[in-house]
């Protein structure tokens, strides 16, 4: 198997999954270097159920959570991450067995995660925030959210499925076949050179790939969390993405929007949004400005448009 198609693969296959862009030199694109960038308040550690989670905050204003992709780390946020810490402080953590988190002794579970997460953020001091989640991370912000909705003010799901049946079919087996055995052929992908760069004992990278392929072959199906969800989503897809559109149409229906015309003065809208960006793939979604703006509008209670009546009145 040629590399370029073991890192098609992996980056196909993988539910939940995205590498991040490195330099030619290897590793993990460092926030420091972005002078844009807001510096950081504070880093450090938290332990919660034996996970040792890595977290890193930055910026002033309403706190926002944000929970990157598989087999990626904190820093896939870098390209967009001034337009987060704007005029928001970020709380940035690397999930479990990724970055700079261990793997932990545990299987890596959605809404185990999730739980781990709303204990994370009552550590650190914040009762109610902002949470963005993109691919994996949108599984882990999804389950946090339904499972400690009091924890979530506002809840962005970026190219994240609700359930096994959002991707394309071909992909199945892809994602059956994750696992430690490819981890030596992976050496020279972005996948490992990021995860090298930054985690904390590097021979843990193919019990990950273990760990990711072991969650990848459950046909999981979140829609009971969906059901719980009481805050304003808003669900983001590029228009080539992994997922679906006909499940990310399915998703925005459970959520009750879709549904029917929201009427002349908007009397039938729902809370929540929908939003599919062109010209983009899964492995390009979260670096787009385009998205991130469209995010911070959504999350600052945003982005009413004038409708004619208000125009013709005025």
């Amino acid at each position: 198997m040629s590399k370029m198609t073991l890192i098609s693969m992996i980056a196909t296959a993988a539910a939940f999954l995205a590498a991040p862009d490195i330099s030619a030199a290897g590793g993990a694109p460092a926030i420091e270097d972005n002078k844009a960038i807001a510096p950081l308040v504070r880093k450090g550690r938290v332990p919660v159920n034996g996970i040792d989670y890595y977290y890193e905050i930055r910026g002033e204003g309403e706190p926002l959570l944000l929970l990157h992709g598989g087999l990626g780390q904190i820093e896939m946020f870098t390209p967009v991450m001034p337009i987060f810490t704007d005029h928001r402080q970020v709380i940035a953590v690397d999930l479990q067995g990724h970055g700079r988190t261990p793997l932990g002794n545990r299987p890596i579970e959605l809404p185990a995660i999730g739980a781990d997460l709303a204990i994370l953020v009552k550590q650190l001091g914040y009762d109610k925030l902002d949470v963005f989640g993109y691919s994996f991370g949108g599984g882990v912000a999804l389950n946090m959210a339904a499972n400690a909705p009091d924890r979530v003010r506002r809840l962005v799901i970026l190219s994240a499925p609700y359930a096994q049946n959002g991707f394309f079919p071909e992909m199945l087996p892809q994602q059956a076949a994750v696992g430690a055995a490819m981890a030596d052929m992976m050496k020279d992908t972005p996948m490992f050179l990021s995860y090298k760069a930054v985690a904390p004992d590097v021979s843990e990278f193919p019990k990950l790939l273990d760990a990711m392929g072991a969650l990848m072959r459950e046909p999981n199906d979140y829609s009971d969390a969906v059901a719980k969800l009481t805050m304003p989503v808003m669900l983001t897809y590029g228009d080539a993405d992994m997922i679906r559109p006909e499940h990310m149409i399915d998703f925005y229906h459970k959520l009750g929007g879709g549904l029917r015309d929201a009427g002349w003065t908007r009397e039938n809208m729902s809370k929540n949004r929908l939003a599919i960006l062109p010209d983009l793939t899964h492995y390009e979604t979260f670096a787009s400005p385009l998205m991130a703006n469209m995010t911070m509008t959504f999350l600052d209670g945003g982005g009413k448009a004038p409708n004619w009546a208000e125009q013709v009145g005025k």
